[in-house]
């Protein structure tokens, strides 16, 4: 995060760094049942007697499943959006825009199942002296009482019964075939259209496409998809203070994000068109933002009040309609999501690493999965091997690691801390309060520990 004036509400540090004794005395303020003080007419609705008083900013923050909701509802859905022609090839993790429908039988002719003979009539059989391959042009009819070797998925002679697996069949001194077991009609013979007839719908538009589904696709004749396109996706990484390379230094640290939210937005199905790296610049940041032709743009720090913090300002005066200002939720609430144009939408993250991951699976996951028209995962819970402490009244975002039937929650999870991330496979979600120990918490997946990194980062 970079150094900028304090947020309103904020302490001297972030809030979402008060250690356990602070976060305590929090909960504890006003709990002996006294009437709660008036609230200031800033505040609106009374405080609860006995809740801790709430700061204004964290007032007027969105309730961490509201923002999640906000932002799922806030683009058009990707059914909306002008399908594209995408080559095989690149169409891993897209959603299909039409029903994919056969271009042809599966199989295309009768196809031997196994490596053996095909075979016409009772048997023995007198076997021919050439062999049937795969991709071999089509061989003459087979008589009664004849057979002919063939290798899985050649073309099955005409009028052949059955194919007789190499292990059910054995050659005499005269070169006929016997078989071992009784030989029935069809056997080991994939007839032609078993799977599917030309122009069956094979699968309905909204299907995600994987691996199989490229590989039913090519099956079926085709060499494109038409599907839901990309989000595209611009990133902005703000603050004078970042090095792209080389050890802090003078007051300078690395740039954390402009390495890693790219490869993130990625996975989560973005195609990202621009890193650029624009400083503490007023100027710089309204021409990139007035400038962009992307669906969402992405910036990194400069959501709070500082005298730098360009974000709010810029958003203004560009007449953008801010959906969300402020999130309960730990590390990362002064993230924010504005509409700048009814197909173009803004998400602001925290300049902090692990707060602008939690940014990022707030307010930019729900907005790309619609934008993607890919379906919300099913929700799940696992218990916490360990009790976590909470926030007096925002959400928690907390790397775990899954461990069999539980999940483990990580320490180094701080906002500015990326230890802890970088081991997780899910994000922990704890309740305000916080949880204890065997308490079912609900679990975000991290991209990688579904898919995998050759799947997910394409």
């Amino acid at each position: 995060m970079t150094a900028r004036g304090i947020h309103a509400g904020e302490h001297a540090q972030d809030a979402e760094d008060l250690d356990v004794e602070e976060v305590l005395a929090l909960v504890n303020e006003g709990s002996t049942g006294d009437p709660a003080e008036p609230p200031h007419p800033s505040q609106g609705t009374p405080q609860t007697p006995g809740a801790p008083r709430r700061p204004d900013s964290q007032h007027r923050a969105t309730p961490w499943p509201e923002a999640r909701a906000i932002a799922g509802r806030a683009a058009r859905s990707g059914g909306h959006r002008a399908p594209v022609s995408v080559a095989l090839d690149s169409a891993l993790g897209l959603v299909l825009a039409a029903p994919l429908v056969a271009l042809s039988d599966l199989p295309s002719f009768d196809t031997s199942a196994m490596d053996g003979w095909a075979v016409a009539g009772p048997g023995p059989w007198d076997v021919r002296e050439e062999g049937v391959l795969a991709g071999h042009s089509r061989s003459e009819p087979l008589s009664d009482g004849e057979a002919v070797r063939i290798a899985t998925g050649a073309r099955v002679p005409a009028d052949a019964t059955a194919v007789i697996r190499s292990e059910h069949g054995r050659t005499d001194d005269k070169g006929r075939l016997h078989a071992a077991r009784d030989v029935g009609h069809g056997q080991d013979i994939r007839p032609r259209g078993q799977e599917c007839r030309t122009g069956d719908h094979l699968l309905p538009g909204g299907t995600l496409v994987t691996p199989a589904v490229l590989g039913l696709a090519a099956a079926a004749g085709y060499d494109t998809l038409t599907a839901v396109p990309r989000p595209r996706v611009e990133v902005l990484i703000l603050g004078d203070e970042l090095l792209t390379e080389g050890l802090p230094r003078d007051g300078f640290i690395r740039d954390a994000l402009g390495p890693m939210l790219p490869s993130w937005l990625r996975a989560l199905g973005a195609e990202v068109i621009a890193v650029r790296r624009l400083g503490d610049d007023a100027k710089a940041l309204h021409k990139a933002i007035t400038g962009s032709t992307a669906d969402l743009i992405v910036t990194t720090g400069g959501t709070a009040s500082g005298p730098v913090d360009h974000v709010h300002p810029t958003l203004r005066g560009i007449g953008a309609e801010l959906l969300v200002d402020s999130v309960k939720v730990r590390p990362g609430h002064p993230m924010l999501l504005a509409r700048i144009k009814d197909d173009q939408h803004l998400v602001g993250l925290p300049g902090n690493p692990l707060a602008a991951i939690s940014g990022l699976f707030t307010l930019a996951e729900p907005l790309l999965r619609t934008l993607s028209a890919h379906p919300a995962p099913e929700p799940y819970t696992l218990p916490l091997q360990d009790a976590v402490h909470g926030h007096p009244y925002d959400t928690r975002l907390v790397p775990a690691v899954l461990r069999g039937d539980c999940a483990v929650p990580l320490h180094y999870n701080g906002p500015a801390m990326l230890r802890g991330i970088a081991a997780a496979d899910a994000l922990a979600v704890v309740p305000p309060g916080g949880a204890r120990q065997g308490q079912q918490a609900e679990l975000i997946d991290l991209p990688w520990a579904v898919a995998g990194i050759g799947v997910c980062f394409t």
